[in-house]
């Protein structure tokens, strides 16, 4: 047994732990403790991990299932809904930033072809990183989210083609046709393993279910992702983007959420090992000899990405704050540059000095964005809401959109996705008066066929708000997957109409204390909104009251979910003081032509003393008629509604099918 190895990763486990605990308390994020570990311990650092190769190894099998699980989080209808970020934006964002990065490259090194070289390595950004981070924040699904995640799909992707390019940027003698069927054998099996998303996968996991067998399912599982990023890596396609398309097959069938619930141990310790790795390439001592040039080449880095990022997402409609949010979150070097890096250095494309100050400034980007992430929110809504071009871009959509009239008393809805719809029918059928704010285009253009008082905008500014008469409004209902801009909404709302009710929808409870004091009334995180449905029913069958169900659920809920979340339940059983009810039940006849019941009355037929169960109503065809009389003559079609013990409701069956 390799005992050297396996003390390698006691080293990394218990250094992380240490420095990642320590980091926490500071309110640190988690991965800068993994990359300071690194970096400590590397063969730059104290040199306790001698065997960094391996550690490699488990570091990219995180990478791949961290992939992974993002695209069983995805399916291929949300993946052909972000179509437009993912060419449009990513195809954009790439093309600016090789152009603009070799045009700064030129400038130094007046060789065309390193510089292009060189823009190839600043255009990926770091898809681990930046996609843990949306996880975490739960912000995947939000109008920036999607952004960015279409942006490093597209991303990954190009690195077949850029890898292909390398050799005719050296000068090899290149031949066009073996360029053309490596595309093509890339092209080829995406196709193929999308297409087994609909025909093999969800066969093979059904079968592999029907055996019942937990570690049979987890294996197999683990088999598609591992297997299909293999694959996907001998047609030259990254592990990663493999892994994803594996996830998004997944997706497909029933059987997803189990297999993210089985893989996501694995991928949290695997992943911590991709930073330990990532911080283990920086070289502190050649950092303080050429601080000036890495500070400078980070400064560079982040400026391009950040403008080239910012552009593209405007250039296919985003709002301003989403698309300074979607330049904030590419602004770093992606871990597949080292891979295009060491490739470059082989034929010379890449001095030993420039690969060094590219490894450094690299490492400090992937350092500093977690904060950056963080930042991002605030730092885009500050720029967003003073800079002069967004005015601009308000008055456009103003004059583009024809905001309503004024009204009054009305309800404004942000976020027009499944909650905003079921909420607008209600509301149609109810005819209260309401206006829709929506951010997706093509939403607002499809629903504004329909008749829908929809129109596009962003809610967190003040100007937009207005035109939807904030000041006016009686109730302002937010159901959108944004956490920042729910905040900054909320803020806004409350600021400028202090009598509005507001009502808002999050996806996790953390939300539900800052939410309120920024001035919501009402937070239904989804979270706890469910808890409270299925203990409802729980209680409903233990035959509870309706009236103490709805007293503990309204309990619950004013009280913003504090039972819930402090866990402070009595030690007694729950249902002790109701033990001595009996085993009440409730069920329906219905009279069939022919009946004996027919003209006989409740009196007449004894059913409470022959059965022992009671009637409690009976429906005739529109009408209902609770607590009949004993003179009440039952009719053909009747349903009768009796209650009473398990063994008692029997016997009535029987007594009235005569």
């Amino acid at each position: 047994m390799n005992l050297d190895f396996l003390k390698s990763l006691v080293v990394i486990f218990g250094v992380s732990a240490l420095v990642v605990f320590l980091l926490h308390r500071l309110k640190i994020p988690s991965l800068v403790g993994f990359l300071i570990a690194g970096i400590i311990i590397g063969p730059h650092g104290l040199g306790m991990v001698k065997d960094v190769h391996a550690v490699e190894l488990l570091a990219e099998i995180g990478v791949i299932l961290l992939l992974f699980t993002i695209g069983i989080e995805f399916s291929m209808a949300k993946l052909i809904r972000m179509k437009k970020a993912v060419i449009g934006g990513g195809g954009i964002q790439v093309l600016l930033t090789i152009v603009l990065s070799a045009i700064a490259a030129y400038l130094t090194t007046e060789n065309i072809n390193k510089s292009v070289f060189f823009g190839f390595l600043i255009a990926l950004s770091s898809t681990a990183i930046v996609l843990k981070m949306l996880t975490e924040r739960g912000e995947v699904d939000s109008p920036h989210g999607r952004m960015i995640v279409g942006i490093l799909i597209f991303q990954d992707l190009c690195i077949v083609p850029l890898m292909l390019l390398i050799p005719v940027l050296s000068g090899e003698s290149i031949n066009i046709m073996d360029i053309a069927i490596k595309m093509g054998k890339a092209i080829l099996i995406i196709a193929i393993v999308l297409l087994s998303a609909r025909w093999i996968v969800p066969g093979l996991l059904h079968q592999v279910v029907h055996t019942r067998s937990r570690e049979l399912f987890i294996i197999t599982i683990i088999l598609l992702c591992l297997g299909i990023a293999l694959l996907t890596s001998r047609f030259g396609l990254s592990l990663a983007l493999g892994a994803f398309l594996a996830g998004l097959i997944i997706s497909e069938s029933e059987y997803a959420h189990q297999a993210t619930s089985d893989i996501l141990p694995f991928k949290d310790s695997f992943i911590g090992l991709f930073f330990v790795s990532v911080g283990m390439l920086m070289d502190i001592g050649y950092m303080s000899d050429n601080c000036l040039k890495i500070a400078m080449a980070v400064t560079l880095i982040f400026g391009l990405k950040i403008i080239t990022g910012m552009f593209s997402a405007l250039i296919i409609g985003s709002p301003f704050r989403t698309a300074i949010h979607t330049g904030l979150g590419l602004a770093q070097i992606g871990e597949f540059s080292f891979v295009l890096a060491i490739a470059g250095k082989a034929v010379r494309l890449v001095s030993e000095e420039i690969y060094q100050i590219f490894l450094s400034s690299s490492v400090v980007t992937m350092t500093i964005t977690p904060f950056i992430l963080r930042s991002a929110p605030s730092i885009s809504g500050w720029i967003a809401s003073r800079h002069l071009l967004k005015r601009v871009d308000r008055l456009k959509k103003v004059e583009r959109e024809g905001f309503p009239r004024k009204r009054q008393g009305h309800v404004i809805i942000i976020g027009f996705g499944l909650n905003g719809r079921n909420l607008a029918r209600v509301l149609k059928e109810a005819e209260i008066p309401y206006v829709v704010l929506e951010m997706n285009s093509d939403t607002v253009r499809e629903m504004k066929k329909k008749g829908e008082p929809i129109y596009y905008g962003d809610g967190t500014g003040k100007e937009i708000l207005h035109k939807l008469s904030i000041e006016k409004a009686r109730l302002l209902v937010v159901a959108i997957s944004d956490p920042a801009s729910t905040r900054r909404i909320v803020s806004i709302a409350r600021h400028e109409n202090p009598n509005i009710y507001i009502i808002v929808r999050t996806r996790y409870v953390a939300e539900v204390d800052d939410l309120k004091a920024l001035g919501a009334n009402e937070v239904i995180p989804e979270e706890f909104e469910t808890s409270i449905e299925m203990f409802s029913r729980v209680l409903h069958q233990y035959h509870f009251p309706n009236n103490v169900i709805l007293d503990m659920v309204d309990k619950i809920r004013s009280d913003s979910y504090t039972a819930l979340r402090s866990v402070e339940f009595p030690k007694r059983h729950l249902f002790e003081k109701y033990e001595w009810l009996p085993e009440i039940e409730m069920d329906g006849y219905k009279v069939p032509e022919g009946s004996y019941l027919i003209d006989k009355s409740i009196a007449e037929l004894q059913v409470r003393k022959k059965t022992g169960v009671t009637i409690i109503a009976v429906r005739r065809g529109p009408e209902v008629y609770t607590n009949p009389e004993p003179d009440f003559r039952f009719k053909t079609g009747d349903i009768i509604i009796f209650t009473g013990e398990g063994k008692s409701m029997n016997m009535a069956l029987n007594y009235f099918r005569g």
